[in-house]
């Protein structure tokens, strides 16, 4: 019986050891669980933590996990004991943002500068973006990163926003079904994104605690609706929560909008990220941090993390603040994530993606998404040989935005480079005044670097001389203008409006060249929209390549010469004057830093908080963003939305609409009756029944974009409708609601040039959803009638 009483003993001692000298559970794709529960809670609270900020920094920090891709944005961290390796996370969204030197390597590690979001945008053609970030993604997989933080899905609330250029569209619709198709190409090849920034954040000016009051209804018809479309289209791996709070509330802390809204209607069932030091309020709002509050709300991972960040967590659990089951829930999503990684597998990146097959992706994607503005006849220069650049951009073109966005790439091409590429001469005697006159500027003020998160100044122009021994040794002048935007900081009405320098640019070219009998084309090396109505009848043409990514100049060059075609569409309204659109009231296109006293604001938190546009911005132009205030209200503009010419010409046929159950499809040919190949776009809007609630005159639900098309050749377009998508969304029933009716189905070339008419008749349909996201102010939002 004593050596019974004994082994039961040792037995019992041996069941009893802690579970850590078990052999440790290996991570695999089928044992997530098992892995869960072999975690101390340091562990958890430490997976959940991210490390790094290697982004801004020119060298890795050593012994940092984010050295392990030099310049990477930050990392997840490893978990050695249970098989966890380091996720890495990099920027973009204009291509792979890392490094190009190494420590102890002779190598350069140069990513390509693909074209800005606002550029993708307008091809309106998904197919064309979708090749071009499968290009992307090879790159990001390449180079050793598993998820590119990308893209940038904000809606275009205001044109002054500085990080539009990142943006897609005014439109949803657009913008969701765009962002889908870059996040399809990306995650095409083994890598993952994370669409940014959700939501609300449509301003740059005090970002980090701005309060963006918005009606439910605005927000579920608009700043909801892109990132819906996208998410449900595209599943991507991961989303990242903005800075700013919505209705009073952080986003990383709000349950409603990442958990109720993001999983509980979409169905999302990815991972969670804070933007980098996102969920901490600024010092002007007294520094609030609550990580508990982050993973209960559904936010699963700190970017990049501290370790007081770890202890927060640890100690919520510990005093009963937070329940581990939310904790093991964004654990349980970090390692879905990581399951899903190449560097899981193993896969041996090779570092050498093929950057030269990629420059030509990026060549030939900018002419989709260039617009042509006007043009007289003028457009292409087939007979042209000598050519005349003027203004500062032409020698130094800007391929994108800062901050985040930039991507450290091996070259631009400036337009000198590609009109002599393409075969013509450029006239040296004003290539030698500018080079002069910027090497001056420089010598004095320092290289643009666009990595920076300030916007740097561009020169003035150089004082405008036209001689006329310019005028006689060339065929053609182009004048390029330019604007740059990022991370950070908004553009103000100023950089919206022509410099007195280039108006007088401007004036004294078109007056000396039209003199002579020559023609005189704009080129709009811009991130955004810019003032066009009191200038844009002096020149013969207006071409606007946008910011298209490293090729740039040969991308123009080809543009300008005939050897591409132009088939872009305004993805957003250029207003007459900035004064316009109903929301610059609300935003803060005149709000500068000296102006607001910030050190009496620091010392009272309240102080700032209170400063309109700044610590609040009230969107009380409601639904009416974009073309729907613009074609509702009869608003004169300088180029409506969705307008592009071509270099041909294009009939539509008559459309017709057929009801297909829970959807509507709806058919039109595209005829090309000019004498060049072309692609054209057809737009469909909507007008809605009259109902309860206040509606625009029309909304963009569906579009397509024709192949190439030879002259004569047509082609038969057809897009699908989801009769819920008809739906106005109904606060008082915090519902959608599609009013029984007739609805008229407009399709056309842009908002403002319908080619042909359909209706249908459609019954009442209702959805429900949760009644959440709701204002804590009384907000006046703009009606018809007002």
């Amino acid at each position: 019986m004593k050596i019974k009483a004994l082994l039961f003993s040792a037995l019992t001692a041996f069941a009893s050891l802690p579970a850590a000298a078990q052999p440790a559970p290996q991570l695999r794709a089928d044992n997530i669980d098992a892995v869960i529960a072999a975690m101390t809670l340091e562990e958890k609270a430490n997976l959940v933590v991210g490390d790094g900020m290697g982004g801004f920094s020119a060298r890795p920090v050593i012994g940092s996990s984010s050295s392990i891709v030099p310049g990477a944005a930050g990392t997840t961290k490893a978990i050695p004991r249970l098989g966890i390796p380091s996720v890495v996370l990099s920027d973009g969204p204009a291509g792979l943002r890392i490094n190009v030197d190494r420590p102890f390597d002779h190598n350069k590690y140069y990513a390509t500068h693909f074209p800005i979001g606002t550029s993708l945008a307008s091809s309106w053609n998904t197919a064309l973006v979708e090749d071009v970030t499968k290009a992307m993604g090879q790159e990001v997989r390449e180079y050793g990163v598993e998820v590119l933080l990308a893209p940038a899905l904000c809606l275009q609330r205001n044109p002054l926003c500085g990080r539009n250029f990142e943006y897609y569209s005014e439109d949803p619709v657009l913008s969701g079904n765009i962002a889908a198709a870059y996040v399809n190409g990306i995650q095409s090849q083994g890598v993952g994104t994370s669409v940014k920034h959700f939501a609300f954040n449509n301003q740059e000016t005090m970002r980090m605690g701005n309060d963006a009051r918005v009606s439910q209804r605005a927000a579920r018809e608009l700043y909801l609706k892109n990132f819906q479309i996208c998410i449900e289209k595209s599943h991507p791996w991961t989303i990242m929560s903005s800075y700013n709070r919505v209705n009073g509330v952080m986003t990383s802390e709000s349950h409603d909008l990442l958990t109720t809204i993001l999983r509980d209607e979409w169905g999302y069932k990815g991972l969670v990220m804070t933007d980098w030091f996102g969920g901490t309020d600024p010092v002007w709002r007294g520094g609030h941090t609550d990580r508990g509050a982050n993973i209960w709300a559904g936010n699963d991972l700190i970017e990049p993390g501290m370790d007081k960040d770890v202890k927060e967590i640890v100690d919520a659990v510990k005093s009963g603040k937070l329940d581990v089951k939310y904790l093991n829930q964004c654990v349980r999503n970090v390692l879905d994530l990581v399951v899903r990684t190449k560097r899981f597998a193993g896969y041996h990146y090779s570092n050498h993606p093929d950057l030269e097959a990629h420059a030509q992706v990026t060549r030939q994607a900018a002419a989709e998404g260039t617009v042509l503005l006007k043009n007289n006849g003028t457009l292409p220069l087939t007979s042209v040989r000598n050519v005349a650049l003027y203004g500062n951009a032409s020698y130094s073109l800007i391929a994108g935005g800062t901050g985040s966005g930039n991507v450290n790439r091996a070259y631009t091409i400036s337009l000198v480079e590609g009109l002599r590429n393409a075969g013509c001469h450029v006239d040296e005697t004003l290539t030698n005044r500018y080079a002069a006159y910027l090497e001056e500027w420089t010598r004095k003020h320092g290289k643009l670097n666009a990595n920076v998160l300030e916007v740097p100044k561009l020169p003035d122009e150089l004082e405008a001389e036209v001689t006329s021994e310019e005028v006689s040794n060339n065929d053609v002048a182009i004048i390029t203008l330019s604007r740059i935007s990022g991370e950070g900081q908004d553009r103000t009405a100023e950089n919206y409006n022509l410099s007195t320098q280039e108006r007088e640019l401007l004036h004294r070219v078109c007056a000396a060249y039209h003199q002579a009998g020559k023609k005189v084309v704009v080129v709009l090396n811009v991130g955004g929209v810019m003032e066009t109505a009191s200038w844009k009848d002096l020149p013969d043409a207006i071409l606007l390549p946008w910011q298209c990514g490293q090729e740039i100049g040969n991308s123009i060059a080809d543009l300008l010469m005939g050897k591409s075609t132009p088939s872009g569409k305004l993805p957003m309204t250029w207003p007459v004057s900035i004064n316009d659109d109903p929301s610059t009231k609300n935003f803060p296109s005149d709000v500068k830093d000296e102006s607001l006293d910030l050190s009496s604001m620091f010392k009272d938190a309240s102080k700032m908080a209170q400063v309109k546009n700044v610590g609040y911005t009230n969107y009380e132009e409601g639904i009416y963003v974009g073309y729907r205030y613009y074609d509702t209200f009869k608003k004169e503009v300088s180029y409506p939305f969705g307008f592009g010419l071509s270099y041909t010409t294009f009939s539509f046929g008559k459309p017709y609409v057929k009801d297909q159950g829970k959807s509507i499809s709806l058919s039109v040919t595209i005829t090309n009756t000019g004498k060049r190949p072309g692609k054209e776009v057809a737009q469909v809007y909507v007008t809605a029944p009259k109902g309860k609630e206040d509606k625009p005159a029309q909304e963009l639900k569906a579009f397509a974009k024709t192949r190439t098309l030879q002259p004569g050749e047509s082609q038969t377009l057809v897009m699908n409708i989801d009769k819920i998508d008809l739906a106005s969304f109904y606060e008082s029933k915090s519902a959608w609601v599609v009013d029984p009716g007739v609805y008229t189905f407009r399709v056309g070339s842009s908002s403002r040039d319908i080619k042909g008419n359909a209706t249908l008749a459609v019954k009442k349909q209702i959805k429900k959803v949760h009644n959440v996201l709701k204002p804590q102010v009384k907000l006046t939002s703009l009606k018809l009638g007002q």
